[in-house]
């Protein structure tokens, strides 16, 4: 399968499940709005997806995935399946420990998060118990970064990319079935959502199991304590293990920043944590479907590239990646930046979620888009670094990351409220991208192909006419007050996007870029 087909299926399949995700946040809004009881379901959800990252999909992946890939390449199917079996009795056990401390620490991570919820009982309350049923939803969603690891080493990109959309799907029934059946017992509405979430983690890792054995890789976890002790003394589990332990320390330090965030959101006007979810979502589209979708293809073919020791083949991909990203990350920035408010009205200003609530996220969202191209660059940049397993430089360059963003928040957050912690992050997301990036080249793992500058140039100028088509498009509707007329709004948008995307490829066609060509490359 080429690089291009395979992200292109990723890419689908993520966007499928970003589709859903919107339906989703667009149920959650109309029936819930945007307010203390919203912000302490999102804390509470975030926890686990906080030590999932750490755990699972983040540190876990960087190490696993090289290791299997080197597995593959010199050690054949039994030693393959031996270390997936290992890895897996570890992991299992590990996260079976991690989910029991947490659910007895729910309060203790409340307050770790997000103190500011603290000062209203029954949002403390809501917030502990949310966390308490949503804990072992690390288990699952973990367990799914293992199947993940070991399907997309084997090309096997479809089943991974598509199951968030169960969890989507999990929620949004869950919200309109069991609310109204909470309502009527006097319990709070929004603890179905922590229902939708457990429900959506255990299809998720439900799904993998047929996957994994149409490849003959379905992982054998160990019951007895012999089985865990020759697991611990596996030299592929020990060397997995030294992988993640700088790959754990450079993941938290990303949730370190989002912790601190959320923590200071918490003790901002009620909704600020809400608001900033909503934003998020958004800035993740064109980050999944592009940088997420590019990073999970890359990352085991960079692997192993350089298990065969293709230096060149190594380049050339991460050229092409890094193209890639230019060329979609920088319109899809200039749309968050100028064209916000219709895309938030539009997406989510129905029910209970107000106009304040539309202008609140839209500015957000133009402190994710000032740094929209940092936050997709890295997902292909990092992996240039996990491939050739050096974990320690990108945790270097994300500590300093990390303050330097604490630094402009103490200087954005009095100004911009809320906005202030997006536009931190964005600009802590460019500053750590171009860092990655001069790195690989000072050690010639990517050498840029000719014409970039040309390239670059091509870009902005589309890009410049992109902008000035949207801000007509943005400036020529009131597209809050077209709340009433929900059919009429969407077809507006959806028009206006399909323009954008002409106006913005015609342009780049006009000024010379074979568009085929550079894709299929």
């Amino acid at each position: 399968m080429s690089l291009f087909k395979a992200a292109s299926t990723v890419s689908l399949l993520t966007l499928l499940s970003r589709i859903t995700g919107l339906a989703r946040d667009l149920t959650m809004a109309a029936l819930f709005g945007a307010n203390a009881m919203t912000d302490a379901f999102n804390v509470a959800f975030r926890i686990p997806n906080l030590f999932r990252r750490i755990f699972g999909e983040g540190a876990f992946s960087q190490a696993f995935v090289p290791a299997l890939a080197r597995a593959q390449a010199q050690e054949g199917e039994a030693g393959v399946q031996e270390l997936i079996d290992h890895v897996a009795t570890l992991l299992a056990w590990m996260l079976l420990a991690t989910c029991i401390v947490g659910v007895i620490g729910a309060p203790a991570l409340v307050f770790a998060m997000a103190s500011g919820l603290l000062v209203e009982p029954q949002v403390k309350d809501a917030a502990v118990f949310m966390t308490r049923v949503m804990f072992p939803y690390i288990g699952f969603m973990s367990l799914v970064a293992l199947a993940a690891g070991i399907l997309n080493t084997w090309k096997r990109f479809a089943v991974p990319a598509s199951t968030p959309v169960l969890l989507n799907l999990a929620m949004i029934a869950s919200a309109w079935l069991g609310t109204p059946w909470l309502v009527a017992r006097g319990i709070e509405p929004i603890y179905a959502l922590a229902g939708g979430v457990m429900l959506g983690g255990l299809l998720q890792l439900a799904v993998q199991v047929p996957a994994l054995r149409r490849i003959g890789h379905l992982p054998r976890i160990g019951l007895s304590a012999t089985r865990v002790r020759a697991a611990w003394r596996h030299p592929g589990t020990r060397h997995v293990g030294s992988m993640m332990l700088p790959a754990l320390l450079g993941v938290g330090v990303a949730q370190i920043s989002l912790l601190i965030n959320t923590q200071i959101a918490s003790w901002l006007p009620a909704g600020s944590v809400t608001w900033l979810s909503y934003a998020d979502r958004l800035m993740e589209f064109p980050t999944a479907l592009l940088g997420v979708a590019l990073g999970v293809v890359l990352m085991p073919q960079l692997a192993a590239a350089r298990a065969a020791d293709d230096s060149e083949r190594y380049s050339a991909m991460l050229d092409w990646g890094l193209r890639l990203v230019v060329l979609l990350a920088v319109p899809s920035s200039v749309a968050l930046l100028v064209f916000g408010v219709p895309l938030v009205a539009s997406l989510f200003h129905y029910g209970a979620f107000t106009q304040r609530d539309v202008l609140m996220v839209s500015t957000a969202l133009t402190g994710y888009g000032a740094g929209l191209l940092g936050l997709v660059a890295i997902k292909v940049l990092a992996p240039g670094y996990y491939a050739s397993q050096d974990m320690r430089t990108p945790v270097r360059i994300a500590i300093v990351v990390l303050v330097a963003t604490q630094l402009m928040n103490v200087a954005f957050v009095p100004l911009f409220g809320h906005a202030g912690l997006a536009l931190s992050i964005g600009l802590g997301a460019l500053l750590n991208a171009g860092w990655l990036m001069v790195g690989l080249l000072r050690r010639r793992s990517w050498v840029p192909s000719p014409g970039w500058g040309r390239f670059l140039l091509q870009v902005l100028a589309a890009s410049a006419l992109l902008a000035v088509f949207l801000m007509w498009a943005a400036a020529g509707v009131d597209w809050v007050l077209l709340r009433a007329d929900i059919v009429r709004r969407l077809l507006m948008l959806a028009g206006v996007l399909l323009v954008a995307g002409l106006v913005y490829f015609g342009a780049l066609a006009a000024a010379g870029l074979k568009l085929r060509q550079f894709v299929t490359r």
